[in-house]
């Protein structure tokens, strides 16, 4: 059979078109199955997000909470800071409180007692009275401590600083106890340039006096250094000693409330309150005053504070007044408590004083109406009855004379509002218990 050269050109041409044909199925197949995959993908994808879209909303849920709670729990500590801020004060409060009217027969029963050692009295009764005196001393010590370490503690105290001249502070603390050392048969020494700190010298003062106090008291033989120099740009102020020393486990605990170190050691006869370290670290925390202690058992103590230096020199301190006899002055004493207008008035004659006494303005305005002789100074107390103030006698001698009168306030409250009231008249402050050197001496300063 004999094809047609028309046919076969057909036939290449169908298989042309069918290979053609069977490209584009390939190709179409291959891009249906492109987009199969693709699609397949983008559902993987999209079951990935929904999950981790899950998993993100749970971990935010979580941190929600978590803040929540935190916000609940910032608030829960906020309101027992405040809490314990309030309790602080309060405590503070009722220590002031409770320390005026503890001090007031304090005051009268040291008043009274330092009356009768003036007298013509047997040995045996001196040395009584020196017992008592001690034992006043004591609680009168506890009473102030515990009141300077609420204050502490409640944050109401406020250093003055200023610039001090460090010889002659050490040297004030080294004479005050220089008798108590020499009781013991030790050396107390000052080793101090003339070096000038910033820093509050009421507060300074008590750290140091407590700091010497406990050196003299925990050390048999040998002595104690009060020295200063300088350091690391500032001024290290030490007190070493060459006592007991202090265990390794005990380091920790002597600066906290009521550790008696003599009691463990056996080094003092006279063991403190426990208060005294407590109340240096509080006061140095207080003026930002870094404190160390570095001790070895059996070879003593060193307690070093380091103080910023000043810049500007510090003036060394004027000589303190000599006391005289008060022979012929009048002192006019307005006191509410009877014992202890009695017992200040037996001291004050026995210092060769005339003496009036008076409960209140309305007793001193009677008697100054009826003719009573003019006082030479004033002795008041801050509080008297049904709420009224010792300063308003002052004031009626200032309006009557057309000048004031010398005045010394006497008070059991310590608050810096009482302190600040009476220097704004001028008057000196006088704290209870009232020490009779210091009362005698400042008598007759402002009578001279």
């Amino acid at each position: 059979m004999t094809l047609h050269p028309k046919g076969l050109q057909t036939d290449a041409s169908l298989h042309r078109r069918i290979e053609k044909l069977e490209r584009i199925n390939a190709a179409l197949m291959s891009h249906v199955e492109r987009s199969m995959d693709q699609r397949g993908s983008a559902y993987s994808l999209f079951q990935t997000a929904i999950m981790l879209e899950g998993r993100v909303r749970t971990r935010t849920e979580e941190l929600t909470g978590l803040m929540h709670r935190l916000e609940r729990s910032n608030e829960a500590l906020a309101i027992a800071k405040e809490e314990a801020e309030t309790a602080n004060r309060s405590k503070t409060r009722f220590l002031a409180a409770a320390s005026h009217d503890l001090l007031q027969p304090v005051n009268a029963a040291r008043l009274s007692i330092s009356a009768l050692t003036d007298l013509d009295v047997p040995p045996e009764a001196r040395t009584i009275a020196g017992q008592v005196e001690r034992g006043l001393q004591t609680i009168e010590d506890l009473i102030k401590t515990l009141l300077d370490i609420s204050k502490l503690d409640a944050g109401i105290v406020r250093p003055q600083l200023q610039p001090i001249f460090l010889p002659d502070l050490l040297a004030e603390l080294a004479e005050s106890f220089k008798p108590f050392a020499e009781r013991k048969n030790l050396r107390l020494s000052v080793r101090c340039p003339d070096l000038a700190a910033i820093s509050d010298v009421v507060l300074l003062r008590r750290i140091l006096q407590n700091l010497v106090s406990n050196a003299v008291r925990y050390t048999r033989t040998g002595g104690i250094v009060l020295a200063a120099r300088p350091r690391d740009g500032g001024v290290r102020v030490e007190v070493t000693d060459t006592g007991c020393g202090i265990a390794p486990e005990d380091r920790d605990l002597v600066f906290d409330e009521f550790f008696r170190g003599g009691t463990r050691t056996g080094a003092s006869d006279e063991p403190g309150l426990g208060l005294g370290l407590s109340i240096v670290r509080r006061m140095a925390q207080a003026l930002d005053h870094p404190l160390t202690l570095r001790s070895r058992p059996g070879h003593g103590t060193r307690v070093a504070l380091a103080l910023p230096v000043s810049a500007v020199p510090a003036a060394a301190a004027p000589p303190a007044p000599v006391a005289t006899r008060l022979s012929g002055a009048h002192v006019l004493v307005v006191e509410n408590d009877a014992s202890t207008a009695d017992a200040l008035a037996r001291l004050l004659q026995n210092w060769d004083a005339r003496v009036s006494t008076f409960r209140d303005l309305a007793g001193v305005r009677a008697a100054i109406e009826a003719g009573a002789a003019p006082p030479d100074i004033l002795v008041l107390d801050y509080h008297l009855d049904d709420g009224a103030c010792g300063l308003a006698v002052a004031a009626y001698f200032s309006a009557l004379r057309g000048a004031p009168l010398p005045v010394i306030v006497t008070t059991a409250d310590h608050t810096g509002a009482v302190e600040a009231q009476v220097a704004a008249t001028g008057a000196e402050l006088v704290r209870k218990p009232i020490k009779p050197a210091q009362l005698r001496s400042l008598l007759t300063y402002m009578l001279a």
